[in-house]
């Protein structure tokens, strides 16, 4: 008998997710979205093989559930599950960007005998929505779990078979750890490219050759704040703590090249890019 999967979010991330899922035949996906459009879309590119009429029923019935839906989300949707009669195996687990606070909500789960297993998979686009999702988005992605610490590990093995079709390497990390890294190398770099396209929108306004002529650096360094504000707006809210250490360190670094640009020398201000370079050169990217 097949496995059923209810997949909570068809966009992007839950889309390309099912997409590599369904490799495996023994799997059904039952999709569920708020907005219909993406549904028609999950439907007409076969990503989802049904589509939930009852999401209480659907989740009644599966064998996982998959909540890909903005963190603020997730977190709604752990304590509409909690109150449901789910099934006695059923593994539910998701794949927001921050962790401590879903993991703390997701208490009212494991209270009740229930599996959750946070997940992140680390690979995504500035494109959104169910017509963008790939089965190989996540091919050779670092894919992180946050179990709790004393999670069954069959339900541990259950959840990565399932996933395994995505072709991630799984990485293992407590829930804390996980916001303070994704909050360094993600969180941050969103936020600074957000904030830069807004300065240059300020500027574009007094000389519009700006847009004209914004190309290649401007394009790559900045792609990634065509992102989705919705979910970009709860990932900052629910990981506001780290981020604003981060600012504070960021502003610091910041005040540093104000410096070297004040003293004007030369020396410090090519250490300062080459080092940069070189570390940025050692980073498997």
């Amino acid at each position: 008998m097949k496995k059923r999967v209810l997949l909570i979010g068809v966009g992007l991330i839950g889309g390309s997710l099912a997409l590599s899922i369904k490799k495996n035949e023994n799997v059904h996906i039952v999709g569920a979205d708020i907005n219909i459009e993406e549904m028609r879309v999950a439907m007409a590119h076969s990503i989802i093989d049904e589509q939930a009429d009852d999401v209480k029923k659907a989740a009644e019935m599966a064998d996982y559930i998959i909540l890909a839906t903005p963190v603020e989300e997730t977190a709604n949707w752990i304590h509409v599950l909690s109150k449901w009669t789910l099934q006695q195996n059923v593994v539910i687990t998701d794949v927001g960007s921050t962790k401590a606070a879903v993991m703390e909500t997701a208490f009212l789960l494991k209270e009740k005998g229930v599996t959750f297993i946070g997940g992140h998979p680390m690979a995504g686009s500035h494109q959104s929505g169910a017509s963008n999702a790939r089965a190989d988005l996540f091919y050779e992605a670092r894919y992180m779990l946050t179990p709790f610490e004393d999670e069954n590990p069959q339900k541990i093995d259950a959840l990565m078979h399932l996933l395994a079709p995505t072709q991630a390497h799984f990485v293992f990390i407590d829930a804390i750890t996980h916001d303070q890294v994704t909050g360094v190398i993600s969180h941050l770099p969103h936020v600074i490219a957000t904030s830069l396209v807004r300065q240059v929108k300020g500027y574009s306004a007094k000389n519009t050759l700006i847009t004209e002529m914004a190309a290649g650096g401007f394009r790559d360094l900045t792609r990634i704040a065509s992102s989705s504000p919705h979910m970009w707006r709860d990932i900052l809210k629910q990981n506001r703590y780290t981020l604003l250490a981060l600012l504070d360190d960021w502003m610091k670094e910041m005040e540093q090249v104000k410096n070297l640009l004040e003293k004007g020398d030369s020396h410090e201000l090519f250490h300062y890019f080459s080092d940069a370079k070189q570390f940025r050169d050692s980073l498997h990217v």
